[in-house]
């Protein structure tokens, strides 16, 4: 019996990957849950198991191409008696459902068989299916959650998922078609017309024939770097971007994390500015929780959000990842360092998991060691902030209130922090700010938080 692979669900959000490497050749034969690919995402690289054993009769993949949840990977023969295509997805993902030794395994088999039966049912229903719908609209959490974000209405979502489930596909196509029909008139609103707390999102814009004018080429958008732009449009676009600046005398802290570095360095941390920038934001966060929160634009309600789980903007070479680090406010300078490093080294090695990338509350990005006088930082979306350091450098300060004034050498850091104007004001920026440079200013004080 032949068998179709399709790429199946990776995790909450994740709907297409790039093929890294088959694991395979046509003619092996493989075991039920061994790997066959390796497949990278914007959250991670996952090696994908095989749903059952038999022979691989055809690889449709190859390394460098893009697939999408659902894509035909490979066709296997299982030796059983039977039919081809879907029913025999359906009986091999229930097979491997009931049987697979790990969870995970079984979980995306059961989900394939749900998406094939409920295709069948949908195909039936999508011609009477209204454009408009009253009741609870069938849909998972992280779909609503991306509706309310984008503020689109489920209701008016034509779904194709299976029994008339709206996906995350479905809510990005309709603001994307919302954007054309917004482009289309540029008069402002009717006096009286309420106008949206989130703005629709554009999707692709059209370029000019660059050609024309020269050679060219053409370098593909993928993974990490595609997953950034696509994140990074939808945050620009999404909220009212601002940016207060400051400096903080570090000269003080600076000679604290040389005294402590190698005690900290034998348990296998890095004492570095960023684990200090780590506490000092947790105290502004704590005393000023707005700058901890997301903006409901569906509901038009502010979250204030009770950890304190910071996402680190890390440079690697498969381009800029932010991985998170939990309960910042719970662990010692110490544990932070350690705990940072690992982080590090994991995220530049391609090793995170889609874990490791979610649930961030405020964002850290530190470029300090590139150089850089200033910049100016995007805010992580859905958050309302983040917290951008550039590179201290010694600078003659002048002390004192009257003549004579003292001129004498210290490390300044430039500090930048963007907010979105919807959530806080310019002087809530600048109060959250100086508690940060409080704590960056008395190294003593970041250890009581």
């Amino acid at each position: 019996m032949s068998v179709e692979f399709k790429l199946p669900d990776l995790g909450e959000g994740i709907h297409e990957g790039e093929i890294i490497e088959v694991l395979v050749a046509v003619g092996d034969t493989v075991e039920d849950g061994q790997p066959i690919l390796v497949v990278e995402t914007d959250k991670a690289t996952t090696e994908v198991p095989s749903p059952v054993t038999g022979k691989v009769v055809e690889i449709l993949v190859k390394a460098g191409d893009d697939v999408k949840v659902g894509q035909v990977l490979m066709i296997f023969s299982t030796g059983a008696e039977g039919g081809t295509g879907r029913p025999a997805v359906e009986a091999a993902a229930v097979k491997a459902a009931e049987t697979a030794a790990e969870p995970e395994v079984a979980a995306l088999a059961s989900r394939e068989a749900q998406r094939e039966a409920g295709r069948v049912a949908q195909a039936a229903t999508e011609a009477r299916q209204p454009t408009e719908r009253m009741g609870p609209v069938p849909a998972a959490p992280s779909t609503r959650r991306l509706a309310r974000e984008l503020g689109v209405d489920l209701r008016r979502v034509t779904p194709s998922g299976p029994g008339g489930r709206v996906s995350a596909e479905d809510v990005r196509a309709f603001a994307a078609r919302g954007v054309e029909t917004a482009l289309e008139s540029e008069a402002p609103p009717a006096p009286g017309r309420e106008i949206p707390l989130a703005p629709a999102v554009i999707s692709r814009v059209e370029v000019e024939d660059h050609a024309r004018w020269g050679p060219v080429e053409r370098v593909p958008l993928r993974s990490v770097r595609r997953a950034t732009a696509r994140h990074m449009a939808l945050a620009w676009s999404q909220i009212p971007h601002v940016a207060h600046q400051d400096v903080a005398d570090i000269t003080d802290l600076e000679a604290f994390r040389r005294r402590h570095k190698a005690g900290v360095e034998e348990q296998g941390g890095a004492l570095s500015l960023t684990v200090f920038a780590l506490k000092a934001a947790v105290a502004a966060l704590k005393a000023f929780p707005r700058f901890n929160a997301s903006l409901d634009t569906a509901t038009e309600e502010i979250v204030l959000k009770h950890y304190y789980h910071i996402a680190i903007a890390v440079d690697s070479d498969r381009g800029l990842v932010v991985p998170v680090i939990r309960d910042v406010d719970g662990k010692s300078i110490t544990e932070l360092a350690v705990e940072l490093r690992g982080l590090a080294e994991r995220t530049r090695e391609g090793k995170t998991q889609v874990e490791d990338l979610q649930g961030g509350s405020f964002t850290l990005t530190n470029i300090g060691v590139l150089g850089g006088t200033g910049f100016n930082p995007i805010i992580n979306f859905p958050q309302v902030a983040i917290l951008g350091l550039a590179q201290a450098r010694w600078q003659p300060v002048v002390r004192g209130r009257q003549e004579p004034f003292d001129v004498v050498p210290r490390l300044m850091l430039p500090l930048i922090l963007g907010f979105d104007h919807r959530v806080v004001d310019g002087a809530d920026a600048a109060r959250f700010l100086n508690r940060v440079k409080e704590g960056l200013e008395d190294p003593e004080k970041l250890l009581l938080v």
